[in-house]
This record gives structure tokens, C-alpha cells and sequence, in this order.
């Protein structure tokens, strides 16, 4: 089995108390983990530890079977956060522009797109099933067509983990469906490893390989139907609400 990323009793605290605690859990390629937890549970903060943002107070990170303080192959992750807070809808780029800044950011001085960079970003929109909107410009496109291209541009450098930061947060239903089954599909023709965060543990439990159920602390991790049986789950929740969650979504 190859390991994506390992973390091995992993904290970390701002100096105050401990916002992750004493976390770890080994991550195979090609899993699709469904992030879950309540607000303030140490999500953000555990991605941004995987991504070499921050730095554990303890513990150790693996990348690929590398400590992360060796690891330099940052073009193997690509990084959807919760906000894109340069992004102006306003803005009066293309849809393939958009997306070709996944590109630049790899390059050396001087920095253009080429030939070659215009397939990638092609395959990039196909993947994502938005080809036929490279020339739209980007404020054109409803909610969930927007953050498809932000997927796109994340996808583009043909990185071998996606991290995803609540993506679906702003989408409707239909639209949330529809970028669960293209990440999906990318998990599975690729074996792409996807993390992703979510406060939807019913949908994402239909569509990930494994949850991690985080509180501080690891609460659960495994499959979902693991979870509807898991005591910890019970003891957490309770077993009405862990039956209301389990049974809502047909397992």
C-alpha cells in the first residue's frame, strides 16, 4: 500500500490550548476522506498542518512516506481553500486564464503559458465538465460552474492529493450532488487522494471512502458504515441521532 500521508501523534496550539490533540491516522493513495466535525473542531487547522502552512507543536507529518520538513514536491497537492480571498468575481478573465494560473505558479521567470500548458488546462475544464466554458468569463457562471473551475485550477498541475476546504458550502442540492460525482469520478479513473472538508456527514459518507470524525481529537475514522456502528460515534452523538444520520441516508 502506498502511503499519501501519514500524521503521527500530532497537536497544535497557538500557545493557548490545543486546537488538534495527539492525532494519528495513516492516509493510502487513493482514499477519498470526508473531513468532518463541528465548527472550531480543528478541521482548517489540520489541513493547514498537511499542507506544511503550520507547524505541529508535536508530533510528526509524513508526505508521501517524506517528513514534511524534507518534502519539496508541493506541485503533488493541490489546494482548493474555503475562501478565495483574491478572487473578485468582477474580474474580466476567462474561464481558461483562471485556471491557467495553476500553471504559473509552478514556473520559473519568465513565466507564460504555452502550447503544451493550453491541453493541460483543456484536460483540466474536461475532467471537471466545463470545456465548453474556457472563453466565458469566470462572473458569468453560477455558483457551483465557479468553484468547478477553481477545482480545475487546483487539478491542472496533475497533482497526486486534492485538498478541499468546504467546497460545497454556497451550492444548491443539485448543484452539490453533481461535484461529489465529479470528484468521485476523478478519485476513482485517477486514484486521486481527496481530502475534503464538509459539515455534511450523510452526503459525503455516500461518496467518500473513509471518514475522519474530528473534535480536537480523532473521534472516529474509517468507512461509513463503520460509523454507523462505531460505539465512539454512539457515545458522541447519541444512538438517536446517530441512527437519524445513518438511516437518512440509506446505510
Amino acid at each position: 500500500m502506498n502511503e499519501a500521508v501519514r500524521l503521527e501523534h500530532v497537536s497544535f496550539s497557538y500557545g493557548g490550548p490545543e486546537i488538534v490533540s495527539d492525532i494519528s491516522l495513516s492516509v493510502a493513495a487513493g482514499d477519498y476522506i470526508g473531513v468532518v466535525g463541528p465548527n472550531g473542531s480543528g478541521k482548517t487547522t489540520l489541513i493547514r498542518i498537511i499542507l506544511g502552512l503550520l507547524k505541529p507543536s508535536h508530533g510528526e507529518v509524513f508526505i508521501s512516506g517524506e517528513p514534511i520538513r524534507s518534502f519539496a514536491s508541493w506541485e503533488k497537492i493541490g489546494y482548493l481553500p474555503q475562501k478565495i480571498s483574491s478572487f473578485n468575481p468582477n474580474f474580466p478573465a476567462t474561464v481558461e486564464e483562471i485556471v491557467g494560473l495553476g500553471l504559473l505558479s509552478h514556473k520559473a521567470f519568465p513565466r507564460r503559458i504555452t502550447r503544451s500548458d493550453r491541453d493541460l488546462v483543456d484536460g483540466a475544464l474536461e475532467h471537471m465538465g466545463i470545456l465548453d466554458l474556457k472563453y466565458n468569463l469566470i462572473g458569468e457562471l453560477s455558483g457551483g460552474q465557479q468553484q468547478r473551475v477553481f477545482v480545475a485550477r487546483a487539478l491542472v498541475h496533475t497533482p497526486q492529493i486534492l485538498i478541499l476546504d468546504e467546497p460545497t458550502s454556497a451550492l444548491d442540492p443539485q448543484a452539490r450532488d453533481k461535484f461529489f460525482e465529479i470528484l468521485t469520478s476523478l478519485n476513482k479513473k485517477q486514484n486521486l487522494t481527496i481530502f475534503l472538508i464538509t459539515h455534511d456527514i450523510g452526503n459525503i459518507g455516500r461518496y467518500a471512502s473513509k471518514l475522519i470524525y474530528l473534535d480536537k481529537r480523532v473521534i472516529f475514522y474509517g468507512n461509513f458504515e463503520e460509523f454507523c456502528l462505531s460505539k465512539n460515534i454512539t457515545e458522541y452523538f447519541g444512538a438517536h441521532s446517530q441512527h437519524l444520520i445513518c438511516h437518512r441516508h440509506g446505510v
